[in-house]
Formats: structure tokens, sequence, C-alpha cells
């Protein structure tokens, strides 16, 4: 098949930008490496969009949180990530979780089955020197691509640490010490009846037992090129937060507050938390527990952890380093390459951090070639959506020179400051929806 567009990396964000550009009667080649003789330090897999860190996508408050709200906007744009979500979906409070076997397959069956595309299992060692082209390689872009990369841009990487969570099998918890509830009791219509975290209960002594074995656990060594690599904020390894302070991980991932022990009535000094990882409820992830820690430090102080005495872990947790654009500075505001415009890029590799929004800018990518390849005028989605808050960072509002991965967040919105604070939240999300649907109305490129 030839293509219209060449699309570079099958995760979140290539195959979303697949999926927008193909339901537009486009057709797409989609190189994927894995699969085609390439392989990541941190993918098990060749699965197309394969989530690694964890199988959540966090909040689906639309109301009240900016994540939440970019849940809202990908569904209005027919989003395939927010579309497969929801069938795989897998109980986590107030946030949305996927069983990650089962959402990585359902969008492989859904992009290698669409006429208008074209899956191919190769290795991308240069970016083309011509024709439409989406690079959405991820922070884990194989060194060949990512030189091709600094050489065309100029520019060079940065790059900071990315840490995995372990993942534990659910019948080796011990369930007499452990219970199961989601903090202040909150639900949503995927949660199960009791709730939907495992809380491992600590008391004082237990608590500062494990944080002196967490600083003192043998960690990953770097290699010289690695030693002034930053970790981003939202992934840091649980050891590097326990530096700041003996109590940092009691207002962080073990973070008592609404959670009630059964066998006390009270809230513990300290806990740990584990979310459903699969919809079989056999596989459950450390919340917040990315760690650098070798793999037999990790067996010997999690199993410290009460109701993990016993644990059989299906994955120990990792690190890999990630590489990101400048973006700012080298991205125009249609997220193109301003040395070579025929090239845009999405996902992470452009700085955005995490899932959805990772997907988002996939999207947005999808969106903006769609319209090139039909001749039609870009308009930018409203700065006060949770998407064009993020694109708009990302290409051009952020700092070049002190440029960091970034989250969604309010932060990044148009401020409200005629908003009392305790209604803010709500005001952001009224104005993004309504001013959303302006645009749809005004720009949608409905599909073919």
């Amino acid at each position: 098949m030839t293509h219209d567009v060449h699309i570079i990396g099958g995760g979140l964000a290539g195959s979303e930008a697949a999926w927008q550009l193909a339901r537009r009667g486009f057709r797409v080649r989609l190189s994927e490496m894995r699969g085609g003789g390439g392989a990541t330090p941190a993918h098990q897999t060749d699965g197309l969009a394969e989530l690694v860190c964890s199988n959540s996508f966090r909040s689906d408050d639309d109301e009240r949180n900016a994540v939440g709200l970019l849940h809202h906007e990908m569904r209005q744009l027919d989003s395939l990530v927010m579309q497969v979500g929801e069938i795989t979906r897998v109980p986590a409070g107030s946030a949305m979780a996927v069983d990650r076997d089962q959402f990585s397959a359902e969008i492989t069956r859904a992009l290698t089955s669409h006429p208008n595309i074209d899956v191919v299992r190769e290795q991308v060692t240069a970016l083309p020197p011509s024709g439409p082209t989406i690079v959405a390689t991820g922070p884990l872009t194989a060194q060949s691509l990512a030189e091709s990369i600094i050489a065309v841009t100029g520019e060079e990487r940065l790059a900071f640490f990315d840490a995995i969570a372990p993942i534990v099998y659910r019948d080796s918890i011990n369930m007499d010490i452990c219970w199961i509830q989601s903090r202040w009791n909150k639900r949503t219509a995927a949660s199960n009846a009791e709730g939907d975290y495992i809380n491992c209960p600590l008391d004082r002594e237990q608590y500062l037992a494990f944080y002196s074995g967490l600083l003192a656990g043998d960690k990953t060594e770097f290699r010289e090129w690695e030693q002034n690599t930053p970790y981003f904020e939202g992934c840091m390894p649980i050891e590097v937060m326990a530096e700041r302070g003996v109590d940092t991980l009691r207002y962080g991932p073990m973070k008592p507050v609404g959670l009630d022990d059964p066998r006390t009535g009270r809230w513990p000094h300290a806990v740990v938390q584990l979310r459903q990882d699969n919809a079989l409820g056999t596989l459950w992830n450390m919340v917040g527990f990315q760690t650098k820690l070798k793999y037999g430090a990790q067996l010997e102080l999690f199993r410290t952890i009460p109701g993990l005495e016993n644990a059989e872990f299906a994955r120990l947790g990792g690190l890999h380093r990630n590489t990101f654009l400048n973006a700012p500075a080298v991205l125009d505001r249609q997220l193109r390459l301003r040395r070579a415009p025929h090239i845009r890029f999405a996902g992470q590799i452009t700085g955005c951090e995490g899932y959805v929004e990772s997907a988002a800018v996939g999207l947005a990518a999808g969106l903006m070639a769609a319209a090139e390849l039909a001749g039609r005028s870009w308009q930018d989605l409203p700065r006060s959506t949770a998407m064009g808050a993020i694109l708009a960072h990302i290409t051009g509002d952020a700092e070049a020179d002190t440029y960091q991965p970034m989250n969604v967040n309010f932060g990044l919105f148009p401020p409200l400051h005629d908003v009392a604070k305790k209604s803010r939240k709500e005001a952001y999300t009224s104005r993004a929806k309504a001013e959303l649907a302006g645009w749809l109305a005004a720009h949608r490129f409905e599909p073919a």
C-alpha cells in the first residue's frame, strides 16, 4: 500500500495519530521497530500502545481535574485510546486504569484491521528526507534515529530518568493484615464493591525501618554519561523522594489519610497501596513505587512491608533513560520541525509527560496532518482547553532554556483571577468544555 503519511512509532501517540488519519480516508504506513528487529529497555512485547510504567490514565474527574478534562476532550474528538480504555477498564477509584495486556491487544487489533493502515515491523534509522511524516518514537527512541534527529534539529536532546513500579501477584498478599478500601471511600462506575486499592498498613516503627532500608538498599549505578541526568517529578523513584526527608513519603505515595485500618479503626502511620493491574484481578501494582533499587534489594525490602511478607512479583521495578526534544525551540505551533516542516513530532518525544498527554498530542498531530493533506487551514485548539494548553506549552509557551517534561495541569491554562479559588477548578473545566464545543462546531474535520 502506498501511503499519504508515514508514522514512525507505534506507541500511544503514533497509534492515535494513525487512527485519526485513517478514519479521515488517508493511508498510513505505521512503522514499529518492535517485532522488526528492534527493542527497547522497557517494553516486554511487540504490541502497539504497550503501557510500560503503570496501567493508570490517572484521574477521570472532568469537573475538577486537568487530566480528567483531557479525557473528556479526547472522547469528544473520537480518541481510540479513550474508546479502548473504556473497553478494557479495571477498578481504580476515581482514576481510569486498564488491563494493560487487553488494552494493547485491542489497539493492535483496531489498527491492523483498518484498511487504510499498513503496520510495518521495521526499524527506521533516519528521518525521511521528504513526504508527510509523524515521528512518535517516544522517550526510548533508537540511537540511530536519535542521532538523525539531532543532526536535523541542530539541538542537543534533553534527557531524564523514568522508573517503573513493581507488580505483585494478588494471591501472595496477606489479606489478614491488608484490606481493600479507596481513599475516603470514593467510588466510580468501575469500582469494586469494597474499594479499589489494597492497603498495607505500617506503624511508626515499621515505617522508620522501611525508610532506613530504602536509603541503604543497593541501587542501580549510572554510567558516566548519565550522571547529571535529572528525574521527572511525576515518575520519581521512591528512594529519591525519601532522600528529601523522613516524612516525605508519608505526604506522597505512602500517605495514610482517608484510610481506616479495620483492625484499629484508625489511620495507620503510613500505608502502601496496590492498584489492580489487569481485568482478572490477579496482578496488582505498587502505587508510586517506581524504583532504581536492584532486584535483590527490592525483594528484601518490599517483603518487610506488612502483608507482603510472602509477596511474589510478576515484575520488579526498573529504570530507563528517556530522551525528548527541546520542543519550544525546534517545533512550530503545528508540531512541525522548523528545519524540515514535512516532519511532525508527537507524544513524549516532544516533552509532554504521561500516557494521556502523549496520546492527546498524537491525536492532535493526526488532526493537523489530516487538515493539511485536505487543504484545510488549521485553527489552533483554544488554549483554555486541556489539549490546547499542553500543545501551546510544548510548542512555544514554555521557556526553551529550562524546558522539562510536563503533565497537563491548570497552571498551563489562561488564569481566572476573578473566580474564587474554591470554585476555580470547576470554572476552568466549564470554560474549556464550552470553548471546545465552539471549536468543534466551527472546525471539526469529520471522519470519512
